[in-house]
């Protein structure tokens, strides 16, 4: 079956075999050797200087990483702008409200890019309010496969002495991010998509000097505590293992590949292979290529077809993908093409569209 849903991804032999790895106790060495490789493999996928960047990982998903990192990194009198064009810009600002953290949500139309002017009036029309310290921006909405452009709001924020906070979950590996940015303070990721590493692990890249003031809101995601231990090859829980493995040995064959250069031409090239061949048969992306993730794209169901219809001719010929959210559930279908995919794979998913779009 191949996966062409936004995480999990179906995964290479190397990695699952990686699975198979000895026992390890969390309390001794050999863990810790592992823990460190993979710190330093996720910062040197962007090429960052650990002198000032820090690799904090935590058992759980990538929601969890970016919960973390909003917990954490907003401070006690701090205020957060949220922008939000679809699910997970949604998702921060619950966040938000159930951590009691001082925020506003600047809601735009999920398939359009944000609108700057909008959020220049709310960064500087504040009044009766602490200004924000903060902004935070989904870089790849996979609600609809938009990639947010991040240059301009780190320009804002830059101007304004605001740090920014990036939801990387979906395109840490593949699409770029300006750690130059002095703006820039975190980004949260996880295993199990671009990196096609295992479900169960996440992290967040943080700015060191933004770590040194980190606040402790939750128990478990307590960012700040998770990297001091983590400096002193130590973890406060069990982590889980087998998945750090795998992590490991797909940030290997990551660095193998070519790094994330590569697996963006790699996506970029199998993303339009899909947007081509969609095309061809008649089937709408709904979002501009220049303006979507290499990573997710989604296109329109054709008329007369369902998402389950859909769905479960793809299923039974060995593709799962992906359901819109929200109000756009019933119009749209999504594809990623993350994970071990190949051109022939594509070649026989635009196969499977021709008796369906007839």
């Amino acid at each position: 079956m191949h996966l062409l849903n936004p995480g999990p991804v179906t995964l290479t032999e190397r990695v699952r075999r990686s699975l198979l790895q000895p026992d390890l106790c969390h309390r001794e060495n050999e863990f810790f050797d592992l823990q460190d490789e993979a710190r330093a493999r996720l910062l040197a996928a962007y090429d960052l200087n650990p002198a000032d960047w820090s690799a904090v990982l935590m058992t759980a998903s990538g929601t969890a990483a970016v919960e973390s990192m909003v917990s954490a990194l907003i401070p006690a009198q701090g205020r957060l702008l949220v922008v939000d064009n679809g699910v997970y810009g949604e998702r921060i600002a619950q966040m938000c409200a159930q951590y009691r953290i001082a925020h506003d949500r600047l809601s735009g139309d999920w398939t359009r890019a944000p609108d700057l002017d909008a959020i220049v009036a709310r960064l500087d029309g504040s009044a009766g309010h602490s200004r924000f310290s903060h902004l935070a921006v989904v870089h790849h909405e996979t609600t609809t496969g938009r990639l947010n452009e991040l240059a301009s709001l780190g320009e804002l924020c830059r101007a304004r002495g605001i740090g920014m906070l990036v939801d990387g979950v979906s395109s840490f590996g593949a699409e770029t991010l300006d750690f130059a940015d002095l703006s820039l303070t975190a980004v949260a990721g996880t295993a199990n998509k671009c990196l096609h590493g295992v479900p169960g692990v996440s992290f967040v890249i943080a700015r060191r000097t933004a770590l040194m003031q980190a606040v402790s809101r939750t128990y478990y995601l307590d960012l700040g505590r998770l990297a001091r231990l983590q400096d002193e090859r130590g973890t406060p829980f069990t982590p889980a293992v087998h998945v750090y493995y795998a992590l490991v040995e797909a940030l290997r064959e990551f660095a193998e590949q070519g790094g994330r250069p590569a697996r963006h031409r790699r996506y970029a090239a199998l993303a339009e292979q899909v947007r081509s061949g969609l095309a061809e048969r008649g089937i709408e992306s709904l979002i501009p290529a220049e303006e979507s993730s290499v990573v997710l794209r989604a296109y329109r169901l054709p008329p007369g077809v369902t998402y389950a219809k859909l769905h479960d001719a793809l299923k039974a010929a060995g593709f799962v993908i992906y359901a819109g959210q929200g109000n756009l559930s019933k119009t749209l279908f999504r594809i990623s093409t993350m994970g071990e995919v190949t051109p022939k794979d594509i070649d026989r998913l635009l196969a499977c569209f021709a008796p369906l779009t007839l």
